[in-house]
């Protein structure tokens, strides 16, 4: 090739779509501005290249997409390729491949790395996999696109297809030890004018010191942990705030293992009040440093950008744990963080997964029980999904890992649905028991009942969320939520997180009354309902039992038993107890111990909330239903000991 071929090989503007199909509508494209931005560091791409973010929420029309695709006649089309947006990304590169056949098809992600037979079609040598980091190996390959013969041999961390059809991998290129070598997107403008943007993912570093086996960081990283210069994190901060982008997700594995992060944290709140956002920040909390994270959870809680903060258990199990690699995650630090939470008011959630390895339907149940008993906010429930590139994938078969494809158009999500401890009929049967988690603990459907319960030896926590379990799928016909879940895991859609939020929509708005039948039919038919003071932690859940939304306090779908309802107001209700359990409210937490009221005034005040939605449907509120009952702290009503009852509220009992 002569050099006047080279030149004008190089002189033609060739046209690069940076393809990202996220799960969040309205989304900033953080990695396809990654791609640009490094690549355009050498003068003769800025030159040769012309690129274009190409963002789309999974759930759009996928003909369009395609149609959208095709119709932007680019040479290079770049996929960030993930478990929730991988069969979406199969369907558009078909079409690629049929109706732009010259074009050449990058892919890169966490679900494609090392998978290359898997994603590149048979005879295919246009579609490559990025096998890493993709900024150094994405700038080679447009380097070779210039020449008139590229050699895709000379590209690092990349898999393809030979002449032959051979798929052929390149050696691995080092990691970015410094990674202020890729220029900011943000200080470059490249997502100036591009908005509106009303979610963005936010690095301020790469890499996790642990390699838990169900998850794809540690793996991907080798552990080592680098990161961005401070002064870059603040100033993309800050043009987010400027910007009005409403969330930030976080990537970092562990928010809060550096000493800086508490001051990132602080301007991040500074921008929310400076310019008003941003408005919500999700994090994933670092592992090992609980006083460290409580003290950035009470900046951002204070600051308004997070309500509750998440403590990553996964299970209490110590054999799963060991499993799964992570037993050098110390249990004390979760404790230490879960008081220090609790001790400044914060809300949180425990997150868990369902089922792992070495986890039994016994020790599930058991597990829970424990983390109720030691005080826990909420629970949240994840299934177990296997995940490419995890060291549970390569072992799946050792630990008898069965797994389903989630009914997801966009997904390749395979949720597991059993393992060599877990059969079939038992992930089933963990599934509904937290459901029914879900219903009675976190949207506190027997919260105080299970509490007695449990605190006097008369039933275990996890007994009796066994028992109504079993209840609930008696009952599956005669009760919507009931019947809801039965839905759910015969559809197997339960992998969808927005089902708790659904769940927490039914019980504490939509079937609100139906849900207090639900809990009355379950209790009356339980041995202890004999006991008053049972009885009595029965009323106090039917009252106290927190709202979603901001609405009108309801009276109970059913008449209290050892309480008296004296009066309804828009925002409250008032109790007579019985003088012979007045101390009980006291000893469960409702109120401060040691006080024996006449009475109680439970005030739900509705800050924090969101007006009932007239036109949209559970579906369309599942999100923010999901987030709220993660904060269920801040929901609760305020509970005021009645030494007397006013003689007008006796008046009208």
């Amino acid at each position: 090739m002569t050099t006047s071929q080279i030149s004008e090989a190089r002189i033609r503007t060739r046209h690069v779509s940076l393809v990202e199909l996220t799960v969040y509508d309205n989304s900033l494209p953080l990695l396809s501005g990654y791609l640009q931005a490094y690549s355009q560091k050498d003068p003769a791409i800025a030159q040769a290249y012309d690129f274009s973010f190409f963002t789309r929420w999974v759930r759009d029309d996928h003909d369009r997409m395609a149609d959208d695709l095709v119709g932007a006649n680019s040479d290079v089309y770049a996929f960030s390729c993930y478990i929730w947006n991988m069969r979406l990304v199969r369907k558009l590169v078909a079409e690629l491949r049929e109706r732009r056949p010259e074009a050449w098809i990058v892919l890169g992600g966490p679900q494609v790395i090392r998978h290359a037979e898997t994603y590149i079609p048979d005879g295919d040598t246009k579609v490559v996999v990025c096998n890493g980091e993709g900024e150094q190996p994405f700038y080679e390959f447009l380097t070779q696109l210039l020449d008139e013969e590229p050699d895709l041999h000379r590209v690092s961390t990349m898999s393809f297809r030979d002449p032959r059809g051979k798929i052929v991998s390149t050696d691995p290129n080092a990691r970015l030890r410094t990674l202020d070598e890729i220029p900011s997107p943000f200080a470059l403008g490249l997502f100036d004018g591009g908005g509106p943007y009303t979610y963005t993912t936010l690095e301020t570093n790469r890499g996790c010191p642990y390699n838990c086996g169900f998850c794809f960081w540690g793996a991907a990283t080798n552990s080592k942990v680098y990161s961005f210069e401070e002064q870059r994190v603040r100033d993309d901060i800050t043009w987010i705030g400027e910007n009005s982008v409403a969330s930030v997700y976080i990537a970092d594995a562990n928010w809060g293992l550096s000493p800086r992060d508490i001051g990132l944290s602080e301007h991040m709140v500074n921008c929310r009040k400076r310019y008003g956002f941003p408005e919500q920040l999700v994090i994933t909390a670092a592992k090992n440093r609980p006083e460290r994270v409580a003290e950035i959870s009470e900046i951002l809680v204070r600051g308004g950008v997070i309500t509750s903060q998440p403590v990553s258990l996964q299970t209490v199990n110590e054999e799963s744990l060991r499993l799964v690699d992570r037993q050098n995650i110390r249990s004390s630090s979760y404790s230490q963080l879960q008081r220090t939470l609790d001790e400044k008011n914060i809300s949180s959630f425990i997150e868990m997964i369902w089922p792992m390895p070495g986890e039994t339907l016994e020790s599930f149940r058991t597990g829970i029980g424990t983390l109720c008993r030691a005080g826990a906010n909420t629970l949240t429930i994840y299934p177990q999904l296997l995940l490419h590139n995890t060291a549970m994938y390569d072992r799946r078969a050792e630990f008898g890992i069965e797994t389903e494809p989630a009914a997801e158009p966009a997904s390749e999500v395979e949720v597991v649905v059993a393992t060599r401890w877990v059969s079939r009929a038992d992930c089933v049967e963990g599934t509904w028991f937290y459901y029914v988690v879900q219903s009675l603990f976190n949207g506190r459907g027997a919260y105080f009942l299970g509490k007695y319960l449990d605190s006097q030896g008369i039933q275990p926590y996890e007994d009796m969320f066994w028992a109504a379990t079993k209840f609930w799928q008696r009952h599956a016909d005669d009760h919507d939520i009931a019947r809801f879940v039965a839905e759910s895991l015969s559809a197997a859609d339960n992998y969808d997180l927005l089902n708790i939020g659904k769940v927490a929509y039914l019980a504490l708005h939509s079937r609100r009354a139906e849900f207090d039948r639900l809990l009355r039919d379950f209790v009356v038919r339980q041995p202890w309902w004999e006991d008053p003071a049972a009885r009595l932690a029965h009323d106090l859940d039917l009252v106290a039992r927190p709202y979603i939304f901001r609405e009108p306090v309801r009276t109970p779908g059913v008449e209290l038993t050892e309480a008296r309802l004296l009066d309804t107001g828009r925002r409250d209700l008032v109790i007579g107890l019985p003088p012979e359990l007045a101390y009980l409210p006291g000893e469960l937490g409702l109120i401060p111990a040691g006080q024996e009221p006449a009475g109680l005034r439970l005030t739900h005040h509705g800050r924090g909330r969101m007006p009932v939605p007239r036109t949209r449907t559970m579906h369309e509120n599942a999100g923010y239903c999901h987030v709220m009952i993660q904060r269920l702290r801040t929901l609760l009503p305020e509970c005021e000991p009645l030494s007397e009852l006013p003689a007008e509220t006796l008046t009208t009992a």
